[in-house]
């Protein structure tokens, strides 16, 4: 059962948002004029460069003075303002639905509230993806601070799949966002076929990927002991095995070796890796980590 929309932001954490905004790195191409000014030049409001002209330009942007001076005609050059394209993906796999104090799935949809709370206040496009087995659930691409209760309505509402893939989700969603921006996925990366092809999915845009994996503390460090079963909730398998020191260790050298892998992997291709767990305040995640990453200023 979904909670109120309302308790995805409070207050306090509203507050601390207000002081952000969502940074790129990149020059994107937008498709609407926006409060973002591009490094792009166009028509716009600030005078950038001139350039010779040429036949078919729009007459409206010759320079007469210089042409009074020089017998010449020159095209005044502005900087282009654009919309940022920001893109949230969330994993909502039925591994995600685990963890304390929050699921990594209540998590990663608080986490999406706030993002899309900060793009939307400073104008940017926000869109959000749901992914289970497919890229199923879509908050359409959309900005102003006025869209803010239907984002939330919509990342409250999402709910866990019985089945998951990351490679399918992934590319779903290449296929339907064109448009180049900047793209946050949160997952916990559990996925029997592994990460490698789905998220190469991503260099068919240009995409400034930042990939953030959720793991709850319990993942990070089990206080599991004995003999016990323990059943896959995406699979349900069952395996029966006894829990020792030895076997705990073998599991947190496990846990480091696959999580390095997922970075190295990623950063080695340009894209920027977050290991978070589910105890770590939301707006210490955004303010401190994120801020750190340059997603956010």
């Amino acid at each position: 059962m979904a909670g109120d929309p309302k308790e995805l932001l409070d207050p306090k954490l509203i507050a601390r948002l207000d002081q952000l905004e969502v940074l790129t790195h990149r020059v994107f191409r937008g498709r609407q004029k926006g409060e973002r000014r591009s490094r792009k030049k166009g028509v716009s409001v600030e005078f950038a460069d001139y350039r010779d002209y040429t036949r078919g330009d729009d007459t409206r942007f010759i320079d007469w003075n210089i042409f009074a001076r020089l017998e010449r005609l020159f095209i005044k050059l502005f900087l282009e303002e654009e919309d940022l394209a920001f893109y949230i993906i969330v994993d909502t796999s039925k591994s995600m639905d685990y963890g304390t104090p929050l699921t990594k799935f209540r998590y990663a949809q608080k986490l999406a509230a706030a993002l899309g709370y900060v793009a939307l206040r400073n104008q940017d496009k926000i869109g959000v993806t749901a992914f289970g087995d497919r890229a199923k659930e879509v908050f359409r691409p959309a900005f102003g601070k006025g869209q803010l209760p239907k984002l939330l309505t919509f990342i409250n509402n999402l709910e866990v799949s019985e089945k998951t893939s990351l490679y399918n989700g992934v590319r779903d969603f290449v296929l339907r966002h064109t448009q180049p921006g900047i793209v946050v996925l949160i997952s916990d990366f559990l996925d029997e076929n592994g990460y490698e092809d789905a998220l190469k999915h991503f260099f068919l845009r240009n995409y400034e990927v930042y990939m953030i994996h959720l793991l709850s503390p319990e993942e990070r460090d089990p206080s599991l002991v004995g003999h016990l079963e323990l059943i896959d909730s995406e699979s349900g398998e069952r395996q029966e095995l006894t829990v020792n020191d030895a076997l705990l260790k073998q599991y947190t050298q496990t846990l480091e070796t696959y999580c390095s892998g997922i970075r190295d992997w990623g950063v080695s291709r340009g894209m920027s890796y977050l290991a978070a767990t589910t105890d770590q305040p939301v707006d210490v995640m955004l303010l401190n980590y994120l801020r750190n990453k340059g997603l956010l200023k």
